[in-house]
Formats: C-alpha cells, sequence, structure tokens
C-alpha cells in the first residue's frame, strides 16, 4: 500500500466531517482504470476503510465521466497467464467497496460504463444525474458482458430479465431508465447531484455505525446464503448491535424527543 495514495493525482482523497470522497482524477481519459490506478483506489479505499473518522464513503469522477471502465490502451496482445491476475486485480476495487463497514455512495455526475458500472454497483447507493448513461458494453466488443462483478450484481438489482439483455446486448441505459429498472435509487437534475449526495452522505455520517456495519455485512451475506442461514446472522447480528451504547441512546433520544448522538460504541 502506498504511504499516501492522497499524494497521487490520479485518484483523490478528502476526508471531511465524518464523510470519506474518494475521486477519480484521469478527466483526460475519462477516468478510466489504468492498472496502476486500480492499485491506487485499492489504496484509497482501504485508506478510508480503517479511518475511525470516516462513517460513509462517497466515490466521484472529475471530468465528463464518472468511470469509462478498462483503459483501452492497455488492452494489448498478452497471453492467458498474463491476462488472469489482470482481470482479477479489476475486481479488487469491488471487493474493497463491499467489504468495508461503513455505506458508500456512488456520486454518478456522468457516464459509468463497462469497469465504471461495476464500481457503481457495488456501491450501496448509487445517485445519478439526469442524462447519464449506464451500462456494460462488453459484448459489442467480444467480451463477456458478465466482466467487473456485473454478473453478480446487475440481475440481483434489476431482475434475470433485464440483466440478461443488458449484459447481451451491451445496450447503454440513461439515469431515469436506471431509476425506473432499480440500477440507481435517485435521480436528479446535474446541478443538484452534489447536494442530494451530500444529504444523504450528511444523514448516513449523523447515524450509528455499528448498527450501519452489520446492517451492511447481513445484506451483502443474504446473497449467497439460505433463508434460515441469514435469519440466524440476524439473530446474532442484532445481539450485537442491541448491546451498544449507540443502542441504548437511540432509544434515549426517541424517549426524549431530541436527536440522537451516535459515537460508535
Amino acid at each position: 500500500m502506498n504511504d499516501d495514495p492522497t499524494d497521487n493525482d490520479d485518484v483523490l482523497v478528502d476526508i471531511a466531517d465524518g464523510v470519506g470522497t474518494v475521486t477519480l482524477n484521469r478527466p483526460d481519459r475519462l477516468n478510466t482504470l489504468a492498472n496502476p490506478t486500480v492499485g491506487l483506489l485499492v489504496d484509497a479505499l482501504d485508506v478510508v476503510a480503517a479511518d475511525d473518522s470516516v462513517r460513509v464513503v462517497v466515490l466521484a469522477g472529475n471530468g465528463r465521466y464518472f468511470c469509462a471502465g478498462a483503459d483501452q490502451a492497455e488492452m494489448v496482445e498478452r497471453k492467458p497467464q498474463e491476462w488472469e491476475p489482470i482481470v482479477r486485480r479489476y475486481l479488487d476495487p469491488v471487493r474493497a467497496i463491499v467489504g468495508m463497514d461503513k455505506p458508500v455512495i456512488a456520486a454518478l455526475h456522468g457516464d459509468a460504463v463497462g469497469g465504471g458500472l461495476g464500481l457503481a454497483l457495488a456501491s450501496d447507493f448509487r445517485i445519478a444525474a439526469r442524462g447519464i448513461r449506464l451500462g456494460a458494453p462488453f459484448t459489442p466488443i467480444g467480451l463477456a458482458g458478465c466482466d467487473m462483478s456485473a454478473g453478480w450484481f446487475l440481475p440481483r438489482l434489476v431482475g434475470l430479465g433485464r440483466a440478461t439483455e443488458l449484459m447481451f446486448t451491451g445496450r447503454l441505459v440513461d439515469a431515469d431508465e436506471a431509476l425506473d429498472i432499480g440500477l440507481v435509487q435517485q435521480v436528479v437534475d446535474a446541478d443538484g447531484l452534489s447536494d442530494a449526495v451530500a444529504g444523504l452522505a450528511a444523514r448516513l455520517a449523523d447515524g450509528p455505525p455499528i448498527a450501519h456495519a452489520w446492517t451492511k455485512r447481513a445484506i451483502h451475506r443474504s446473497l449467497g446464503v439460505d433463508m434460515d442461514a441469514e435469519f440466524e446472522f440476524e439473530i446474532f447480528a442484532q445481539v450485537q448491535c442491541i448491546q451498544t451504547e449507540d443502542h441504548h441512546e437511540g432509544v434515549l433520544a426517541f424517549q426524549e424527543k431530541r436527536r440522537p448522538e451516535f459515537r460508535g460504541v
């Protein structure tokens, strides 16, 4: 891991008021994920995940695109044994987003395609500016449509039928259609995106971080286990939360009709 990923201009990190913002900053390359950028992104995500002052993470991009996926300049002739670790590496930021206990908001100010869609899908919340496009345009260039987590998340978010159509055709959807099919949770005018993201981030940052952590774990765990196994995990998670000071503060604040002050203990 880099000593300080914030020193690299390709991926920026800003931490303020409980919010850690990780920004892809390759606008001249449409925020594409070159191999070095993937490592820098993972480093940045690790930094905000480990910082106890950060309660919510915002994933953003500078320039016209949120992220246009892999950098085509790196799509050169390689042997299969050379390609496998590279393709595998592209899933590392997805695993970092899913694996951190903090909620992650994808602020989609511009198009999120290919690997950019994968980053958005892995995030817990997706807020999109009206007019942007999202999609997995892999099959039109002879690649499998299930790249960078799309094969896992798309069927679960939009249903098998829609996911099949999107992955087989590579069709891009605009933000309004994405909202209709459940691909994003909110669509706002471009000039209102910053306020919408900041409002949700502030609300989450004020919330109980321990409860948020167990909630995120339960959500992702539920995707791969049967009902009884999930029920057992729910019981375990709730027993952990019910013993926290945050829970007692939440109950007391409700009784006293005031805003709770959660401390993460």
